[in-house]
């Protein structure tokens, strides 16, 4: 019996998500009496996994994994499952995640939890935390199958060191010739992406037009954060679709989210609910998005924005 975690890697090194799996995996095999067995796939310094709990590491290397691809992934995962034994498997929330998760769980005839909060509150019967209601509720969950297949949520359970001596192993995983191929992967560089960022700096049709972005972007780069913005400002072609948070975008669980001039329709607040604190800077008093922010700023965001921005160069140079 073992606890299974999939840590995630991009061009060989490894997500926070994939370092927040392993830190949640480890607790789950305390709880359980188990050990961790960390899975990865074309990663490079594996010794970082025994940072955070991982006493054992499964690497499997194969060139025809460079590009992701659910249904091949599912079958390491399961074959890797099987051999160690896994009686928990615990996959990230990323877009990745959600789609590899599920295809897990049926392969292995495991009972899925999907957006995983915190640890399991109880092991007989195995019970976990998991939002609900996008992102307005919690519901407690019973997964009574032999197997269980945990989808944790981003940013929920945290980063945890917890080092051991670990031990690598290589697997020789039977990849089968997939009928999807991809032709193009282009990837945004030097710029914090969404998925892997502490704080998003978001902006919607408050700003009038892109000619006005400067300020988002400046403020971004002085907080190390991730750019955003809503629909209708991807709908006009604005930003890029790729910078779309929301319902229908991508989903945001930031440490911080700070939205410029987005009045806060329900699509969006759906897509960053996650998100821990919510700063909101708009003209319109009665805009939505005042009723789920932290903080509010009532105020122009050609006024205040600037105005930030001087005062966060300040504290940094101080």
């Amino acid at each position: 019996m073992s606890v299974l975690v999939f840590a995630d890697s991009s061009e060989g090194k490894f997500k926070k998500t994939a370092l927040e799996v392993v830190s949640y995996g480890k607790k789950v095999a305390a709880q359980l009496g188990t050990n961790l067995v960390a899975l990865t796939v074309n990663a490079s310094d594996l010794s970082e996994l025994y940072n955070y709990g991982a006493e054992k590491v499964v690497s499997v290397s194969n060139n025809a994994l460079e590009s992701f691809n659910a249904k091949q992934y599912a079958a390491v995962v399961t074959d890797v499952a099987t051999a160690e034994n896994a009686n928990v498997v615990v996959i990230d929330s990323s877009i990745n995640g959600l789609y590899l998760a599920p295809i897990v769980a049926v392969n292995l005839e495991a009972g899925y939890a999907s957006n995983v909060v915190d640890a399991p509150s109880s092991t007989s019967p195995f019970t976990v935390k998991r939002k609900a209601f996008s992102n307005k509720a919690f519901s407690n969950t019973t997964i009574s199958t032999e197997i269980k297949v945990i989808g944790l949520a981003k940013n929920s359970f945290g980063v945890h060191e917890q080092q051991v001596d670990g031990v690598t192993e290589d697997f020789n995983a039977l990849v089968e010739e997939s009928k999807v191929k991809s032709e193009k992967i282009e990837r945004v560089t030097g710029k914090v992406t969404i998925a892997d960022a502490d704080i998003v700096v978001s902006a919607g049709r408050g700003l009038k037009g892109p000619e006005n972005w400067g300020m988002v972007e400046e403020l971004a780069d002085v907080l190390g954060a991730a750019t955003a913005c809503s629909k209708p400002v991807s709908d006009l072609g604005w930003r890029p679709h790729g910078e779309h948070v929301g319902q229908t975008g991508k989903p945001v669980a930031s440490n911080l989210y700070i939205a410029i001039g987005i009045s806060g329709a329900i699509q969006h607040l759906a897509g960053i609910n996650a998100s821990k604190v919510k700063v909101v800077i708009n003209t319109d008093p009665e805009a939505p998005f005042f009723k789920a922010a932290d903080y509010g700023i009532v105020g122009d965001a050609f006024e205040v924005v600037p105005k930030l921005i001087e005062k966060l160069k300040a504290f940094k140079a101080a």
